[in-house]
């Protein structure tokens, strides 16, 4: 029934695409994706949320702290079963894929990451993995916008735009904050987005917030309403929030690369190194309750009235009523929250960072205007410190500040620390970006020689492909032909660099422009006395910015190109760039 229910849509959809015009069809299609996506949040936020009340309702019951302990290894193991049996064996993981497949892959989202960061998220932070379900959501979102495109058979142009959409309204959806979908789409994903582009991305994010407005139970979302008058008495304390941000952002964004790739490295067995792991995290869940899944209900709690509620049902519940005893409570856990993240990940989980980001961001709030509390130095707001750490490390740990300062002006319910969040987030901004010069998901790319959309032309350059501007099976000479065999082949070609090739093997090049002057005059001399060494020779498996890094390098018009050490043909500057003028057209967003 709902397979013909689809097929009508989709009948009606190319119907649609006919009487309609292609912007009109575009905005439709931002509808739809948008309404996709926020269903698949709904899916996600309502899974994680009920698994955590249900564990906290056991705890409440059977006053087993060791419960919220077994879980996550419970939903580790079934994450690594689902993508070995059911998965094909991998997954990619955060929105480094969303932004490797922009720039790499023409934007084309494969069709099982529809479905396959849904399932696998929902088991590892449903039950308590130390992840986010941002970053699933994300590539959930990129999903349905990209195949939508697909199945439409549109444009580059276009299936980038609704990729967009599909991010925007996942974000708006996960957080009803339209305003921050937007911006993650534009500030993180795209470039060049003139304006009549931002039209389908507020409808895709206005739609996504629409549905889960309506949909989603409100205590799902991370919201707070309890956040105090600001006051710009207390301006040099958020300067130093922004520095203690930057550098918590810096720490946790080293440890945990360090751990993922530790775990990750580990000469186990999949299901071996994911109950290690699991293992590690549980012990430290058993220690630190806090750790367990999102973290979204302890923000809640850090930042209310009562911030003591975090000492019930731990080790420490007999300290409830000691601050001092909070404050290193609530420090160790933002300090091993990197370590919890990545072992979740590394040994075989689903999740982000986006939610950790949050977590510690609030645990660093807290901390920083808690311990100058109760040294007796100021009177801080602590849940306004709380609330804006939050923009702080997601700023730093993700080079996004207007995401980070609109999402949680957004989620608080206004505009009333706005001039605090611009402060912590644009001075963690620049303080992070210092001392690490990639976002965190960007960083994972750049180790692996990869681009990212945050440069245009190397882009384009990758999206360009070596068929494309090469020059097969040219004309070649062997050095023992003379000047006449020479003449034969210039007379027969318009090639303006010739390669002189033995077995295949190329030994040498000749340019027309350096023998124009005495091709016809009558001297004997042969192909080995008139050839040079190559400059700069390509390689078949080349990147463009490689290739065109090497012209630029020559000053040549021409070079030659190789595959498996034999002669393949040359290419030259003025196609290449020719390609790359008609590809930029093709990617402007208009």
């Amino acid at each position: 029934m709902l397979k013909k229910k689809l097929l009508q849509i989709e009948a009606l959809l190319i119907v649609g695409r006919k009487k309609l015009s292609p912007k009109q069809f575009i905005f439709l299609a931002s509808v739809l994706v948008g309404i996709s996506s926020a269903f698949a949040v709904i899916l996600l936020k309502s899974f994680a949320h009920s698994v955590y009340l249900s564990a906290s309702y056991i705890n409440s019951i059977l006053k087993l702290s060791f419960i919220n302990s077994l879980l996550p290894i419970i939903g580790i193991m079934l994450t690594v079963l689902v993508v070995k049996k059911v998965l094909g064996g991998t997954i990619e993981k955060g929105t480094s894929q969303i932004l490797y497949l922009v720039a790499r892959k023409a934007s084309i989202v494969p069709k099982k990451q529809m479905y396959a960061q849904i399932i696998t998220s929902s088991l590892t932070v449903g039950l308590g993995g130390s992840a986010g379900l941002e970053s699933p959501i994300v590539v959930t979102g990129a999903a349905f916008g990209s195949n939508f495109a697909q199945q439409f058979r549109l444009s580059y142009k276009d299936r980038t735009l609704l990729l967009g959409c599909g991010v925007a309204a996942g974000i708006a959806a996960a957080f009803n904050a339209p305003i921050a979908g937007v911006l993650f789409a534009v500030e993180v994903l795209l470039v060049d987005v003139t304006i009549s582009a931002f039209t389908p991305i507020m409808i895709a994010a206005a739609t996504g917030a629409l549905v889960s407005t309506i949909v989603l139970n409100e205590d799902i979302l991370l919201t707070f309403r309890g956040q105090q008058t600001f006051d710009y008495y207390n301006i040099p304390f958020y300067i130093l929030l922004g520095l203690f941000t930057a550098f918590i952002s810096v720490y946790y964004s080293r440890n945990f690369l360090k751990t993922e790739h530790y775990f990750a490295g580990l000469k186990l067995g999949v299901y071996k190194k994911a109950f290690a792991g699991a293992l590690v995290l549980g012990l430290l869940i058993f220690i630190f309750p806090t750790l367990f899944g999102e973290g979204y209900e302890s923000i809640k709690t850090l930042a209310d009235t009562n911030p003591g509620e975090l000492l019930k049902n731990t080790l420490f519940k007999d300290f409830s009523d000691n601050e001092w005893v909070l404050l290193c409570f609530v420090g160790l856990s933002m300090m091993l929250k990197a370590f919890a993240s990545g072992i979740t990940l590394g040994s075989g989980g689903n999740g982000g960072n986006f939610a950790p980001s949050l977590f510690l961001g609030s645990y660093a709030g807290y901390f920083f205007s808690k311990f100058l509390n109760l040294t007796g130095l100021t009177d801080l707001p602590v849940s306004n410190f709380a609330i804006v750490g939050m923009a702080g490390i997601l700023s730093g740990l993700f080079h996004a500040p207007l995401t980070a300062i609109f999402l949680i002006a957004e989620i608080t319910g206004g505009y009333a620390l706005i001039i605090p969040l611009m402060i912590v987030a644009s001075i963690s901004f620049a303080i992070s970006k210092r001392f690490e010069r990639h976002s965190l998901d960007v960083k994972g790319l750049v180790k692996k020689g990869n681009v990212f959309t945050s440069n245009k032309d190397t882009n384009i350059l990758w999206t360009l492909k070596m068929e494309s501007i090469l020059h097969p099976d040219p004309k070649t000479l062997s050095p023992d032909e003379n000047m006449e065999d020479l003449r034969n082949v210039i007379k027969t070609s318009d090639q303006g660099m010739f390669a002189v090739t033995v077995e295949e093997k190329l030994v040498g090049v000749i340019y027309f422009s350096d023998i124009k002057e005495i091709i016809f005059n009558q001297i004997d001399v042969t192909v080995k006395e008139l050839m040079t060494a190559p400059c700069e020779i390509i390689s078949y498996t080349d990147s463009m910015e490689t290739v065109m890094q090497k012209l630029e390098k020559s000053s040549k018009n021409y070079l030659p190109v190789t595959k498996d050490d034999l002669y393949y043909g040359y290419i030259d500057k003025g196609g290449a760039l020719e390609a790359y003028r008609n590809q930029l057209k093709s990617m402007i967003f208009e």
